[in-house]
Order: structure tokens, then C-alpha cells, then sequence
């Protein structure tokens, strides 16, 4: 039931995102943006519609990645092994177990439990392909995390997807009351990525329930003593190990690129169509 409804909601978060008003309303509450590029200034692609010469009508091409599984071909990226030698499947001891974890657990060992990597690779495909679909739309995403340890990581991966990281100590209302923190109108992000749910002193990040109040998607890494209820897509695996981290890392920064190559592929597709198929102008009278 869990699962189905966290399917639910990523259709109902990627067809509000998709929708041409959400998009342009998005991009006038944008005031600043590091290295901007030009297909940031472009809507979104749209299933286009082809004329049939012969026919003398026209149809819509499936340019539609909402109607496919894997429109950017991320379920190559990654396989059990790779995150069993990452540590992925480590949790912590059995006394910090979180109840509604329980159903993401393979066992335990020597007072340790370990985490179902399967069930792992199928929620984390999951939260790929929606990292994806939103650097496809243009869609800002920000990185959080509170680890000091692996918070260089972070701040490195954002910096290569173009997009924001945020690993310091969090303001409370930053997202809630963004207005009173930075003075003007702010454009907030249309994802959050958190690499751990909980900050340094093993309390739940306050990112969490703000991106909640505002209806902004999550992503996240929970470990066995986080509590998933509160988070869009979560992703069952272990948030301490830096090697585990170093595996998120790379595979969100390639989701993220390939959204953003794919999008600037399909932008210059529509435009080489639109060029070979002159628009049919009708006089009047």
C-alpha cells in the first residue's frame, strides 16, 4: 500500500509540474539562477503534432516521457552488487530500529540489521526516474545534508549538475517563510534531495517537514532509525557510510544530467521538425 501510494503521488507531482501553467508561473518567480542556459528560457518540450502530407491531417507524435518506464535509460546504472560493495546494506543496531522500517529489513546479523537491497534497487530506480523527469522540465533541485563528513561530496555533486546544495545548519522558515528570510519573492525548488534525514545531533532535518508544508517532492535516504512517513520517495540504505554516499551521489548526478542532455536533445528535435514542416497559413475569403 506504501508503494502504491507513493506511485500515485509521482504521477500526480510530475503531471502538475508537467502542466504548461505550473511551468510559466515557475519561471516568473525566478530571480536568479547560477549559470543559466538557454534552454532555460524555452517552455518545456511538448508532444508535438506531425502533418501527414498524403493524408492531410495530423497526428501527435509519442513525445511523451510520462508514458514511458524508462525514458532516460537509468536502469542500467546500477545492480545489487554495486551497492552491497558500497555498504548500502548496512543499518544500525537492533535497540534503534524504527518500527516503519521494519518492512525494508533482510535480517540481522551479529546485533546489526541489514537492509533488503532489492527493495532498495526498486526504490531507488524509482527516485532516479523522478529526479530525472524533473531536470527534464527545468525543475531547480537542491541537495541537503548535515553530515560533515561527506557534506564536501554533496556541495561537489551539485556543482556538476548545476543545481544547489545546502549542507549547513538549516534556518527555521527558510523554505515556510522564504519571504521574511531573503526579502523579495523567492522561487523554491521543485525537488529536495536529502541524503540523510537526520542532521548532527540525530534529530530529523528540519528540510523535511518544511518541503512537506509546501508541498515540495522529496528524496531520501533512510536508515533504519529514520522514519520514512514524511518523504515522497524514499530510498531504504545506509546514510552514514561514505562509500554508500559516494554511490547516491553519482547516480543522482547522472540522473540528473541525463534529464537536462535529454530535454536539450528533444528541444532541438522539435525545432528541426518545425523547420522542415512549414505551418500552412489560410487567407481570408
Amino acid at each position: 500500500a506504501f508503494e502504491g501510494f507513493a506511485h500515485i503521488r509521482f504521477l500526480l507531482v510530475l503531471r502538475a509540474f508537467a502542466s504548461p501553467k505550473a511551468f510559466v508561473t515557475g519561471l516568473f518567480r525566478s530571480l536568479h539562477r547560477n549559470a543559466p542556459s538557454a534552454l532555460s528560457q524555452q517552455a518545456s518540450p511538448q508532444p508535438k503534432t506531425e502533418v501527414d502530407p498524403a493524408a492531410g491531417s495530423s497526428t501527435k507524435s509519442v513525445l511523451d516521457p510520462l508514458q514511458h518506464a524508462d525514458y532516460f535509460g537509468l536502469g542500467k546504472l546500477l545492480s545489487v552488487r554495486e551497492l552491497f560493495e558500497a555498504r548500502v546494506h548496512l543499518g544500525h543496531k537492533e535497540g534503534l530500529l524504527n518500527d516503519l522500517m521494519r518492512p525494508y529489513l533482510f535480517g540481522s546479523r551479529l546485533g546489526y540489521h541489514v537492509i533488503d537491497l532489492d527493495k532498495t534497487l526498486e526504490h531507488l530506480f524509482c527516485a532516479l526516474n523522478f529526479v530525472a523527469h524533473i531536470a527534464y522540465r527545468d525543475g531547480v533541485i537542491l541537495f541537503v545534508t548535515r553530515h560533515q563528513q561527506t557534506a564536501h561530496m554533496v556541495e561537489e555533486t551539485a556543482k556538476e549538475c548545476q543545481e544547489f546544495a545546502h549542507t549547513r545548519w538549516w534556518r527555521p522558515g527558510l523554505f515556510t517563510n522564504s519571504t521574511a528570510q531573503f526579502g523579495t519573492v523567492t522561487r523554491l525548488p521543485e525537488a529536495v534531495i536529502l541524503l540523510s534525514t537526520l542532521d548532527s545531533v540525530f534529530e530529523e532535518h528540519l528540510a523535511v517537514k518544511e518541503c512537506n508544508k509546501m508541498l515540495i517532492p522529496t528524496v531520501a535516504i533512510v536508515d533504519t532509525n529514520c522514519d520514512p512517513r514524511l518523504i515522497t520517495y524514499p530510498i531504504p540504505g545506509n546514510d552514514d557510510t561514505p562509500a554508500a554516499i559516494q554511490i547516491y551521489c553519482r547516480l543522482f548526478k547522472m540522473a540528473v544530467l541525463r534529464g537536462k542532455e535529454r530535454r536539450k536533445k528533444d528541444l532541438e528535435e522539435i525545432a528541426r521538425q518545425e523547420q522542415q514542416c512549414p505551418v500552412m497559413h489560410l487567407k481570408d475569403g
